[in-house]
């Protein structure tokens, strides 16, 4: 039996009041063509349909490529700035990623991208790193960070805010930001190396609100538990932006919804994408 279609009711959408202009989403382990260990889970079972987008998660490549070409039906684009990962903080166009693509069919390593191109997609993927995705409120810029604890620690939702505030001509406080799923602040278990790497050089205005996002282990005293929305609410929140959505969604927790790495280790990828539609005006023009 066919699978049936991918639909926008398989993904989650950023409850953001921007220009129609702004296309994003999120996608979730629902809607696709890929078996178990990377299916979909009802009652307990991992059963034929799911959306695993990652190639080099050790599902088939055929059924990545097919939920792939899904999503961008969806969407209504024929092709996405795919980027090979590093979890690091490097910002990378999205017209340029897709360039180096057409040109040796390699991907770029880097773990943003940004446009002002209409139609050109920004996609980042996940299974417990938070996906950040960034606009203007007027769309003529949009932009999309892998933000785990080491790209968070490094910088890169600052420095992705503000490659998209330079080309959307606007101040970094005036962007909209989406805190896509990611895993929760029960469920992100930490050593005193994550608490540190946040604390290092942070200043006196948000020392004590960045403490208070460890908790330490109720079990393990040299364990924390890490509030990764939190964190990055904060970095977002010393840059002046204070439209921020999202952050709620815990994939650890929502089995039936997200891939989780840290629940699972044998798992698909999800991912969040954002771009501006080339047929609609922004708010601006």
């Amino acid at each position: 039996m066919t699978a049936p279609e991918l639909s926008f009711a398989d993904v989650v959408q950023p409850a953001w009041n921007v220009s129609p202009r702004v296309r994003a989403l999120v996608t979730t382990r629902d809607g696709g063509v890929s078996e178990a260990p990377f299916g979909r889970w009802q009652n307990g079972v991992d059963l034929p349909g799911g959306l695993n987008l990652g190639m080099k998660s050790g599902d088939d490549p055929a059924a990545v490529a097919a939920n792939r070409e899904r999503l961008l039906k969806l969407a209504g684009v024929s092709e996405a700035a795919w980027l090979e990962q590093i979890h690091g903080a490097g910002i990378v166009r999205a017209e340029d990623v897709l360039a180096q693509a057409h040109a040796n069919g390699t991907p770029t390593r880097a773990d943003a991208s940004v446009t002002d191109r209409p139609g050109t997609v920004c996609v980042v993927m996940v299974a417990d790193c938070m996906p950040v995705l960034f606009c203007d409120e007027a769309g003529r810029a949009v932009g999309a960070a892998h933000a785990g604890w080491r790209g968070l620690a490094a910088g890169i939702v600052e420095q992705t805010a503000a490659r998209v505030a330079e080309l959307a001509g606007v101040e970094a406080g005036a962007l909209h930001a989406y805190l896509g799923p990611s895993i929760g602040p029960d469920a992100f278990e930490v050593g005193a190396d994550v608490r540190d790497a946040f604390m290092n050089g942070v200043d006196a205005v948000q020392r004590e609100a960045t403490a208070n996002a460890f908790v330490e282990h109720p079990r393990n005293p040299a364990k924390y538990l890490a509030d990764l929305p939190a964190l990055a609410r904060l970095r977002l929140q010393r840059l002046g932006v204070e439209r921020i959505v999202g952050g709620d969604l815990c994939t650890v927790t929502l089995r039936e919804r997200f891939y989780s790495y840290r629940r699972d280790r044998e798992t698909g990828r999800m991912a969040a994408l954002i771009w501006l539609d080339a047929q609609a005006q922004s708010i601006a023009d």
